[in-house]
């Protein structure tokens, strides 16, 4: 064979080479984009609570307005009240948005078996006092097995059996028994911006024990919201608490996730179970 048949010969099997390279290469790059494309959907679809064991049942209505109710279902012994300190997406719980806050200092009462939840028993905004108000405060007493409605001003006001099994949550009076109180105790207990299109949440219980943790994140006001938790929620004769709302209006279901405006939030009203 001359030199120039066996040079030609490898220039063949180079350019055959070359084709095939420019062939297969961007093949590789496409499966390799469409591989980290799916990889990335999936984890920015999975939430950072997605399959935590919980105890909820869930409920979404749409009243006469329209606002729309997104409702977890749960029985008080499963309620972990926590603080969260962050858009309530990026914790790992299930749950809804507690009371009110400013900056890092809870305003609102939010206790654990006599323990403020974000700091020491009597200190300013650690979860001990309904900040410069008396208001609404929504307690599971451990002992009796019962729910009630307390006006307080701090932990040391609340009257529960054992002060080692018990919650309590702070927020503003519903009085939803009582038409003629509901709005001068709302006004007494200074419920921000009642008359204004806010997103809201609360929390209901009936003469059950069901607890109900509610958000809307249709624009609404206090008034609108009530109406449409009486029409609603199920059970009979519920009573219940306004919640801090508008961009702190947040929910952590599997069912729902409701972001609000995305801010921080101090306190989550967690939900456990096995």
């Amino acid at each position: 064979m001359s030199v120039q048949t066996e040079n030609s010969r490898k220039l063949g099997k180079l350019w055959g080479l070359k084709q095939w390279l420019l062939v297969i290469v961007p093949l590789l790059a496409l499966v390799i984009w469409v591989a980290a494309s799916f990889l990335s959907e999936g984890s920015e679809s999975k939430e950072v609570f997605d399959g935590l064991p919980h105890s909820y049942s869930y409920l979404e209505k749409e009243s006469p307005g329209p606002i729309r109710l997104h409702m977890m279902s749960v029985s008080p012994e499963d309620v972990i009240l926590r603080t969260a300190r962050s858009p309530l997406r990026q914790v790992v719980a299930y749950g809804i948005n507690g009371g009110f806050f400013y900056g890092k200092d809870l305003l609102s009462i939010a206790i654990m078996n006599d323990i403020p939840i974000s700091g020491d028993k009597k200190a300013y905004g650690s979860g001990w006092f309904n900040a410069k108000y008396p208001r609404g405060t929504l307690v599971w007493d451990g002992r009796s097995r019962k729910l009630s409605i307390q006006v307080a001003s701090s932990g040391e006001d609340l009257e529960v059996s054992d002060r080692t099994q018990y919650w309590a949550q702070g927020g503003i009076s519903m009085n939803l028994q009582d038409e003629g109180l509901w709005l001068s105790s709302a006004t007494q207990e200074h419920l921000p911006y009642a008359d204004e299109l806010r997103m809201r949440s609360g929390l209901v219980y009936d003469n059950t024990g069901k607890l109900w943790l509610i958000v809307t994140p249709s624009r609404c006001t206090a008034g609108e919201f009530r109406t449409a938790i009486l029409e609603s929620v199920p059970g009979e004769d519920p009573e219940g608490i306004f919640l801090d709302g508008d961009g702190s209006s947040q929910m952590n279901a599997s069912e729902a996730v409701l972001v609000g405006d995305k801010r921080m939030v101090v306190q989550m009203i967690a939900v456990g179970g096995d």
